[in-house]
């Protein structure tokens, strides 16, 4: 990784005076005077920030259990999650999703970090009353709110979910050699964009939205990043269209996506690796669902960090890619199988 550093050091001395003339634009704040309007239900955080959030499942006074999920990358609390009303109807389950700061309706946090995130969860859980416990399940780069939950609110979980989380490759607990190999592996565009995001965020407003090279697969919609499984659910997802997708970036760009790259990929507070076990005494469960085909978050990183913590139940998907919570039986299994702690039937 030290010649990364050199490389971006030298782009940096080469477009340092980029930094001074090309700076995000401010946010648009829902509700402001210039604003998108609010039209979701909204909590008000301890500093005067709001979260905006979505109910499913029974209701909250009758749920056996509660469950907050945390969205992905350009993603939002109207992701499509295909758990069955029967399956919520069995077990009682309620479900909250809610905007992270800057994204939909939620107001943007320029000193967001990951703890803040964790915080701002717990927040959410105590304005909804949802009382001393709940279970988290979160997605792709909403598990580095996951991860701390488990590091700041480990007290507050029931037992929690993640779901093809994304891999910071500078998490110093892996292996230098291993984590090279994997990183070596992403497209091009997505190794300058993550060290881009790690080394010199304060450019990575101007990286994004350069017109020279390209920048991000994902927001591309790269088909190179999906697996044949990640089609078939795509087929899926087009029938039940989001009439509110153009919610996720009305804010802007830089506080929704480009923070959650510098935060998801920076320097973080801790090492995940170092963990302890929250449920010394199995009364809940942490659990990991990866993707074998998934080609944006490395299966042998993540069974490296299964290994490293043997208190997280791991389980892989052979023909999944990084779509597979949106997968109709998948969600139902994923839930089902951490909310009663059992070994899943089909994987």
């Amino acid at each position: 990784m030290l010649t990364e550093a050199i490389a971006v050091l030298g782009m940096c001395v080469v477009l340092w005076a980029y930094q001074a003339i090309i700076r995000p634009p401010p946010p648009k704040i829902c509700g402001s005077k210039k604003g998108p309007p609010i039209t979701s239900p909204r909590i008000k955080l301890s500093d005067g920030r709001h979260l905006a959030y979505k109910e499913r499942g029974v209701p909250k006074e009758n749920a056996q259990f509660k469950v907050i999920v945390v969205h992905g990358f350009d993603s939002s609390k109207d992701l499509y999650l295909p758990i069955s009303q029967e399956l919520m109807d069995e077990l009682g389950i309620y479900v909250v999703t809610y905007d992270r700061a800057g994204y939909g309706e939620s107001d943007p946090n320029p000193k967001r970090s990951v703890k803040s995130e964790a915080y701002d969860l717990q927040e959410l859980a105590d304005n909804l009353h949802l009382g001393p416990k709940f279970h988290v399940i979160g997605v792709s780069i909403g598990t580095y709110t996951t991860w701390a939950c488990l590091k700041y609110i480990p007290h507050r979980l029931a037992g929690v979910g993640l779901i093809v989380p994304a891999i910071n490759f500078w998490w110093p607990s892996f292996p230098l050699q291993l984590c090279s190999d994997e990183y070596k592996k992403q497209p091009m565009k997505d190794q300058w964009k993550l060290r881009v995001a790690h080394y010199v965020p304060g450019l990575l407003y101007w990286w994004m939205t350069q017109k020279w090279f390209p920048s991000c697969s994902i927001m591309a919609r790269d088909p190179l990043i999906f697996a044949k499984r990640d089609f078939d659910i795509l087929k899926k997802m087009l029938e039940v269209p989001n009439p509110d997708e153009h919610k996720i970036r009305q804010q802007g760009e830089h506080e929704s996506l480009y923070r959650d790259l510098m935060i998801g990929f920076g320097n973080w507070e801790f090492d995940p690796m170092e963990l302890k076990n929250p449920f010394p005494d199995s009364e809940g469960c942490v659990q990991i669902w990866q993707g074998y085909q998934d080609t944006l978050v490395p299966f042998q990183l993540q069974r490296f960090l299964a290994k490293k913590l043997p208190w997280i139940k791991y389980y892989e998907v052979p023909d999944g890619g990084h779509l597979i919570i949106h997968d109709n039986g998948l969600c139902n299994t994923i839930f089902k199988t951490l909310l009663l702690k059992e070994e899943p039937v089909i994987i």
